[in-house]
């Protein structure tokens, strides 16, 4: 729990200063808490993280509302019940059948349609709490979820969503309570009621209905794909659902309405596309049936099984044994802390090495920029407290037995791939070599290759991997180059199409706010008066006056931040997967706006800190979440039971948005050598060596990636430097037979290609959009009408005083020219 994560930013002209005083110094102790968990032993064990779609269903639930949120659960249950006992006498929901039920929703619907504002506010908290799964009614948590899966497949039926919809509009139009949100010096959670709860329960339909379920009959499943397609079609004022919440999210961050709840509003639109577009799984899926409908090779293996089985490598050494390796080299060094390589394969030195001599892993050090060089003042205050303390010098660490050392695995992880360009590329320098010319892009030829070359051809053929963008963009090429002889495009209506034709206009819009929101929610960002208040949904109307409710609000403002972090991320990276695989120009267009926004160094920015302090943060209190604090009595809340937060040794949603945020970085960067010079620019190898402290196996992969592409503008001193880290790029990250990326030569290398590159690509982008979304402009290709009979019988707008002036017009323009008849006989 970091310091910082732990002030509330100031709101306007309000004064928090005693408030951030008391998160400040309940944050120090929390950090040092963290720090204290995170520097543990050097062999903690793997991280027992699943990578999926989304949390477990209770955490998912429990993240859309925040702590603050707590009292009106009862408030949601009264309004229900108040109304339910006009209609129904001495019985409860759980106990009517399933016609009563219907009727009781019909009577809610009619009551949703009233003018009375409160009337209204009242309705739909009682529809919330039918959606919550009427918790008062039941005993476990078990029970909550089981009755509001039912009761949210039955308010779909009835024609809820419709009508919340309908009342979403009103308050998106609200200009009344827009304008006097902007002139309040401090929003509240009060200024967002009505809005919470439609969201609220329009989350809970999407997200419930969305997940499947062997127990559900066929009018549910059929429900469930109705709902889908609603919500994927253009239904809404001719538009997707989504793009009426990516609206809320560019007039949020436009200062026009600040009192959105975005939290809310990003879950929603995470869960839509996420249901809509689909999830891993479902897409890699897609992937397999496009590929086969291409007559393409199937995959060689589904990454996410990969690197499930895939294994983590050891985590750095803990300050406590850095310093005795320090004091046993004598301090030779001219730095206080020495570290060890953060993919140390066998986490141990040699025994036969003499300990004086100075290992590879210190030079990696001095080779390092400034980042890497830089101890955190915690770090050194702990350092020099011990210095004081430890002065004998330290028993040399036992040897661990043969069965504990790690043992490698055996063959590759991945199938290796080739590009048909390498192997043109190959050949190139091949028949150079031996011939002395080229065959262009010929690989079929071989005569006077000597047999060595053959092998090797033979070799890069059979892991020949032709990917869908490479059909794309040379159907692409193809539809430029003609038109005419190539026909129109048939474009399949998929909701990825749907949703790209609908962000098209305002893509940028989008992305700039997205990441926006992703810069003010970031650990690392700084509270300033001037930034994006993304707090209103959390703050009460009343601020704490204790430091147990100074304490509980901090972590309720760092859970906050991280769930807005978690859904964006989560959002970028579908977006992103599912344009790449409907059509390559649409992911590179949204790429584009990612980069010229910024992005890369923002995610830099993000893993620039205690990344083992984020993963394992405690930022929950298990008690106040929901179900557990509707169906539960609620236990007294001390200082103690909320500074122990989770017992869990990672924070899923802080794990899950690293690993999305370094996905999205490698998709920036992937095949794109200005981009990688960006990351060299920026100085990130460091920063992501660090980010390898976390021992987990698919976050350790991603990171990888990305050293592997920039190795070759790095430096022979770095590589030379940082051997074991090369070596774990060799084991984990997928092969490219006749890539050299480990020596620089590559002379796609070129740094004066680097902006021709970006342009080319722009180019084509823009090309792609006008000719497949710009269908009325058809510039050079408009059809002429040559019919003589057809262009005088068309219709001509006269001015009002042509009549009057028609003889006038016949003498100068028709019969006053003189008119050379052979000379147009001659010229025709």
């Amino acid at each position: 729990m970091q310091t910082e994560n732990m002030e509330v930013p100031a709101l306007n002209h309000i004064n928090t200063n005693s408030i951030k005083q008391k998160l400040a110094a309940n944050g120090k102790d929390g950090f040092k808490n963290q720090r204290k968990d995170s520097e543990g032993s050097m062999e903690s064990p793997n991280l027992e993280f699943e990578y999926g779609d989304t949390d477990s269903t209770m955490a998912e639930l429990s993240e859309l509302y925040s702590y603050t949120e707590d009292l009106e659960f009862n408030l949601n249950r009264e309004y229900f019940e108040e109304d339910f006992r006009r209609h129904v006498k001495e019985r409860k929901w759980v106990d009517l059948k399933w016609a009563e039920q219907q009727a009781h929703v019909m009577r809610l619907l009619d009551a949703l349609e009233v003018t009375d504002r409160d009337k209204r506010l009242r309705v739909a908290r009682a529809i919330l709490y039918l959606a919550q799964g009427v918790f008062g009614d039941c005993c476990s948590e078990e029970d909550v979820l089981r009755w509001s899966r039912s009761n949210v497949f039955l308010l779909y039926e009835m024609g809820i969503f419709s009508a919340l919809l309908e009342l979403l509009s009103m308050e998106i139009e609200n200009s009344q309570a827009c304008s006097s949100a902007v002139r309040k010096p401090a929003i509240s959670l009060a200024d967002s009621t009505e809005l919470r709860v439609l969201l609220s329960i329009m989350y809970l339909m999407v997200e419930v209905m969305r997940q499947e379920s062997e127990e559900d009959g066929p009018e549910w499943r059929n429900a469930r794909q109705a709902f889908r397609s609603e919500l994927g079609c253009p239904v809404y004022n001719g538009e997707p659902f989504a793009l009426l919440l990516f609206t809320m999210v560019t007039k949020f961050c436009s200062m026009n309405a600040p009192h959105f709840p975005m939290k809310k509003v990003l879950l929603l639109l995470w869960k839509t596309v996420l249901f809509t577009l689909g999830g891993f799984e479902e897409l890699q899926q897609q992937k397999v049936c496009v590929r086969e409908r291409e007559g393409l090779p199937a995959l060689p293996e589904d990454p996410l099984q990969v690197v499930r089985v895939m294994r983590a490598a050891s985590p750095p050494a803990s300050a406590m044994e850095l310093i005795e390796q320090q004091q046993k080299r004598g301090r030779r060094s001219r730095r206080p802390l020495m570290k060890q390589d953060s993919l140390d394969t066998y986490n141990e030195r040699d025994p036969f090495k003499n300990d004086d001599t100075r290992d590879e892993d210190e030079e990696a050090e001095d080779a390092e920029g400034s980042l890497e060089t830089e101890v955190d003042p915690l770090d050194r205050d702990i350092i020099q407290r011990r210095d004081v303390i430890i002065q004998p010098p330290p028993m040399p660490p036992p040897l661990r037995p043969p069965s504990e050392r790690v043992t490698l695995p055996r063959g590759l992880p991945w199938a290796p791939k080739v590009r048909e360009r390498d192997i043109e590329h190959f050949l190139e320098m091949s028949r150079n070599k031996f011939i002395g010319f080229t065959l262009g892009s010929d690989t079929e030829t071989l005569v006077g290759l000597p047999r060595p070359i053959h092998e090797s051809v033979k070799t890069l053929k059979q892991h020949k991997y032709v990917s869908m963008a490479e059909v794309q963009i040379k159907r692409e090429e193809e539809l430029q180059q003609c038109p005419m002889t190539m026909g129109e495009e048939e474009v399949e209506e998929t909701p990825a199409e749907i949703l790209y034709q609908g962000m098209l206009p305002n893509l940028s819009q989008y992305v700039i706010a997205l990441l926006k929101l992703l810069l003010a929610a970031a650990p690392t960002s700084k509270a300033k008066t001037d930034s994006i208040n993304i707090l209103a949904d959390v703050l009460p109307e009343e601020m704490p006056v204790t430091v147990l409710q100074s304490m509980k609000l901090g972590i309720d403002v760092n859970r906050h931040k991280e769930i807005i972090v978690k859904a964006i991320s989560a959002l970028l990276l579908l977006l992103l997967k599912h344009f790449k695989l409907n059509h390559i120009y649409q992911f590179e267009y949204i790429c584009q706006h990612l980069v010229f926004a910024n992005c890369i160094p923002l995610i830099l920015k993000f893993f620039n800190q205690n990344i083992m302090s984020y993963i394992s943060a405690k930022n929950s209190i298990c008690v106040l979440d929901f179900p557990h604090c509707v169906v539960h009595d609620m236990p007294e809340l001390t200082a103690e039971s909320l500074e122990a937060g989770d017992s869990g040794e990672f924070c899923w949603r802080n794990l899950f948005s690293c690993i999305n945020l370094l996905r999205v970085l490698n998709k920036l960067t992937k095949w794109k050598h200005s981009r990688t010079m960006m990351l060299v620019v920026f100085k990130s190898a460091p920063i992501l060596k660090r980010a390898l402290k976390v021992k987990q196996a698919m976050m350790q992969l991603y990171v990888l990636k990305l050293l592997k592409i920039q190795t070759k503008y790095l430096g022979r001193q770095w590589r030379k430097s940082n051997m074991k880290t090369m070596s774990a790029i060799y084991q984990k990250v997928r092969h490219r037979l006749n890539d050299d990326w480990a020596y620089g030569n590559d002379i796609d290398a070129r740094p004066w290609d680097f902006q021709a590159e970006e342009c080319a690509l722009r180019e084509s982008i823009e090309k792609f959009n006008a000719r497949r979304y710009e269908r009325g402009q058809l510039g050079d290709f408009t059809p002429v009408d040559n019919c003589l009979q057809s262009v005088l019988s068309q219709p001509v707008e006269l001015p009002e005083d042509f009549p009057f002036s028609y003889q006038l017009w016949l003498e100068r323009e028709v019969f006053g020219p003189p008119i050379q008849w052979e000379g147009l006989l001659q010229q025709h």
